[in-house]
């Protein structure tokens, strides 16, 4: 299983494409938080405030990173989903770690007047790192399912969005049903019970369940044998 971990982790930086989409994952949150510290009026900065847009930011290019990985494992035979899996959300936690570290730096070296700039910090600093497992869930899902990585990439942006989109007449019901109003749910620091408890129910919808169908599509995919060679006699 660690084999298949660090096979995994390689894999995420294998290509210089890939390479790439990690620099951009990590350089959107630090350009973000340094974009917020210096736009945002001094009363406005708060980590909460910081944090939220990072995290937000990171998890829109962060399950690019999880379809390709996991479209891996549709063109490898035998290819084993649960080390996988984590080798992926190893990645979203070191996203997450990243986000928070680049908020905090934001806000030291702020000259926010907030009455409380760092409330909720630790909280806020955990959900960051649970949106991000949650966004590569979606895209090693995505990945699962479907066979082209342009479409799965695709479909973590349009699909979580255009649910968070048609479900507004629903207003709370976004935090417990789309990993967007979760997210900001969970970020604001405030969340409470009920807030967390959404986030709970959307990360079972939209990652167990999202990955457990793409395991079982890819156990009964057939397996595509390859013809004998033919040899010529002479």
């Amino acid at each position: 299983m660690n084999d298949t971990i660090a096979r995994t982790l390689r894999s995420a930086a294998r290509t210089r494409g890939r390479r790439v989409l990690l620099v951009v994952t990590f350089a959107v949150g630090a350009l973000a938080a340094a974009g917020l510290m210096a736009g945002l009026p001094p009363a406005e900065l708060t980590f909460a405030t910081i944090a939220q847009q990072v995290h937000l930011l990171i998890s829109v290019p962060l399950p690019f990173i999880g379809v390709l990985l996991a479209n891996g494992l549709r063109k490898a035979a035998g290819g084993r989903v649960l080390p996988a899996l984590a080798g992926a959300v190893l990645i979203a936690v070191a996203a997450g770690f990243a986000g928070n570290a680049f908020s905090v730096a934001a806000l030291a070296a702020s000259e926010s007047t907030a009455p409380d700039p760092w409330a909720h910090a630790g909280v806020i600093a955990v959900a960051g790192v649970l949106v991000q497992i949650l966004a590569q869930l979606v895209g090693t899902g995505l990945g699962l399912l479907i066979e082209r990585p342009v479409w799965g990439c695709l479909g973590t942006i349009v699909l979580p969005l255009g649910a968070y989109t048609l479900l507004a007449p629903l207003g709370a019901a976004r935090g417990w049903l789309t990993p967007y109003g979760a997210a900001q749910e969970v970020l604001a620091g405030s969340a409470g019970v009920a807030g967390w408890a959404g986030w709970t129910t959307t990360a079972l919808l939209w990652g167990l369940a999202l990955n457990a169908a793409g395991a079982v599509l890819l156990r009964r995919r057939p397996v595509r044998v390859a013809p004998p060679a033919v040899s010529s006699a002479r």
